[in-house]
């Protein structure tokens, strides 16, 4: 394909003339942002609207008109592939402007390969399959900020937040429900945040709300009508089908850019609440970066990855907001979360709803036992030899779901569907299965705790909830491995000098690793001593780690300082899994020598005699 072809594809894509955002009016406790599109000189208005439980705005202060801008803004997002132009109005700072860019060039990108080069059923014909397209950039939008004076009025803002107090991005779902109980087990504050609207998607929630309203002192409630502006969106492109609502299935038609807009919703109540920690509930397969046709992408699952909870953390600090962002279940697998909340938190357990096309009963809400969350929610319950009808499941539930198990099989990762199949063999709950949904293995890694570099690292936590989390964790797995050149080994974390490593996105860690490793001195950071006590530690060791990052792009959804923030962090590392006297770490020098990227706005980089020469 040439490269007019390719650019063809993708301006064909293009259904919008322009999308303003904005401005958004702030009141006490609820926000309006309107989206209007303009299409052949005509142009079509709604509103986007948030409401609070409780007041969490000072409609005269700048840095509420600030966060709320941002709210109103996440949902835009998902449309930089479908708009020749989008206009941002309101107060966006730098940090803002480069954030929304990044994540709208990176979700452009995942919509273009997992909506339309991968096959979607939710589209009409002439818009599913189409031909992958390699480019540098497949945002068609150009952006464009506006606002009193051109920019932003609310300047930086610190947050005082506490860190023993913990939000949970609640659902009905599995996930957030057992991450709710370890929260409330490691003795931290817990705040129950749901955001979401009335309609199916509130329907999974609902059950875990009432349990939780009525003897979780601090659970609240988020409304917001982001589903219907979605929706709105869908039918206006013209792309997707008309019964689109009326297809089950787990799949949003156009949209990638979500947990964002629930995550942003929750921030007024953690600036108000004091709460220093965001935990999201987002297992080890939901990071996963790979190829589809030669183009490098997220599978569609960005916004529930590693790579999105650092992004957001390392945004929340550049803003001085002070809050960190994290799942704790990161190392394991879909199937031992359900086994740990079934067996730890039976209570819990009872209220789990996963299903998006769940209604209302006389009592509660039940699931609707024919779709495939369904298929794989029941499929696990009976695999771990529990009983789906704690779960609302009844019997011809349970046996239309195994039969689908039996002829469509389940959407896991091909390890976890293996075992899971294994498991109905070893528990003969099933005898066999249809060739083409796979074949069924023992794969003792998804029984265990998975540590993995770039999905679950050993420091995905800070470090205060990290030991404390794993023995918890190691209770009910089957032990715990680590990734080490393409293969899984026996590990086990808290025996290992990594498991002090620093937590990267909290600048007080520091102080409990020190209180709690071996290094309980003056400290081996070199920026961060008296004059008197690097004179006394350097009579104690002649060995120092100088970090050296440049400053360059990372592609679009990484910021422009990454080499210098992995640089400094191993270097930190490292030292401090040595023996004492730790080397020092030399403050970094965060300038390279190397300009293969100068086409790229916010490249620095100096000679390399100047660079030789600041280093010897």
């Amino acid at each position: 394909m040439n490269g007019h072809d390719a650019l063809g594809i993708l301006r064909s894509l293009i259904k919008f003339d322009r999308l303003k955002v904005g401005p958004t009016i702030v009141e006490k406790n609820r926000i309006s942002t309107p989206y209007e599109i303009e299409i052949e000189g005509k142009s079509e208005s709604m509103d986007l609207i948030f409401k609070w439980e409780e007041e969490v705005f000072d409609v005269e202060s700048p840095s509420s008109y600030n966060l709320a801008c941002m709210i109103g803004s996440q949902i835009a997002i998902n449309y930089g592939l479908f708009c020749r132009e989008i206009e941002f109005m309101g107060d966006f700072d730098n940090k803002d402007r480069r954030f929304i860019r990044d994540m709208a060039e990176n979700t452009a990108r995942e919509i273009f390969v997992n909506k339309f080069v991968e096959d979607n059923e939710l589209l009409t014909e002439g818009h599913r399959r189409l031909e992958p397209v390699k480019s540098r950039r497949y945002l068609n939008s150009e952006l464009r900020f506006t606002g009193e004076n051109g920019g932003s009025q609310s300047g930086w803002s610190l947050w005082e937040n506490d860190k023993n107090r913990v939000a949970i991005l609640s659902s009905g779902g599995k996930d957030s429900l057992l991450s709710f109980g370890l929260s409330k087990d490691l003795g931290y504050e817990v705040h129950p945040i749901f955001v979401n609207e009335s309609g199916r998607h509130w329907f999974t929630a609902i059950n875990a709300y009432r349990y939780f309203r009525g003897s979780v002192r601090n659970t609240t409630r988020v409304w917001e009508n982001g589903d219907r502006v979605f929706n709105w969106f869908a039918r206006k492109t013209g792309m997707v089908r008309d019964d689109f609502q009326n297809i089950r299935s787990d799949e949003y038609p156009l949209r990638l850019w979500t947990v964002a807009v629930f995550v942003f919703g929750a921030l007024p109540l953690l600036r108000k609440r004091g709460i220093g920690r965001l935990i999201i509930g987002d297992e080890y397969d939901t990071t996963n970066r790979r190829k589809t046709r030669g183009i490098v992408n997220y599978a569609g699952l960005y916004d529930q990855s590693q790579y999105f909870d650092n992004v957001l953390s390392r945004y929340y600090q550049g803003k001085g907001w002070s809050v960190s962002q994290f799942s704790l279940l990161r190392p394991l697998s879909e199937l031992l979360i359900e086994k740990i909340l079934m067996e730890r938190y039976p209570e819990l357990h009872e209220r789990q709803v996963s299903c998006h096309s769940a209604h209302r009963g006389e009592d509660k809400v039940y699931p609707c036992g024919k779709c495939e969350k369904c298929r794989r929610i029941v499929g696990m319950i009976l695999a771990l030899g529990g009983d789906p009808q704690v779960c609302g499941y009844d019997q011809d539930d349970i046996e239309r779901c195994m039969d689908g198990i039996i002829n469509k099989g389940v959407m896991q990762e091909r390890a976890g569907r293996e075992h899971l199949y294994h498991l109905f063999q070893a528990r003969s709950v099933i005898e066999s299965l249809h060739p083409k949904v796979g074949k069924a293995r023992k794969n003792p890694e998804i029984m265990k705790l998975r540590f993995d570099g770039e999905r679950s690292p050993l420091n995905w936590v800070p470090v205060d909830i990290r030991i404390p989390l794993i023995r918890i964790l190691q209770r009910y797995s089957d032990g715990a491995v680590l990734m080490r050149k393409g293969k899984w080994i026996d590990f086990d974390p808290l025996g290992s000098d990594t498991i002090w490593s620093r937590y990267p996105f909290e600048q007080d860690t520091r102080s409990f690793v020190k209180d709690n490793a071996a290094d309980k001195g003056k400290g081996y950071l070199w920026s961060e001593m008296t004059w008197p006590e690097l004179g006394e530690y350097v009579e104690k060791v002649d060995i120092a780690i100088l970090p050296v990052g440049s400053v360059e792009q990372h592609g679009p959804h990484l910021s422009l300082d990454t080499d210098g923030f992995d640089a400094y962090q191993l270097s930190r590392s490292v030292a401090e899994s040595c023996s004492d006297p730790k080397p020092l770490v030399l403050p970094l020098i965060p300038y390279g020598a190397y300009f293969k990227h100068d086409e790229f706005p916010g490249t620095f980089g100096v000679t390399i005699d100047y660079l030789t020469g600041l280093v010897y």
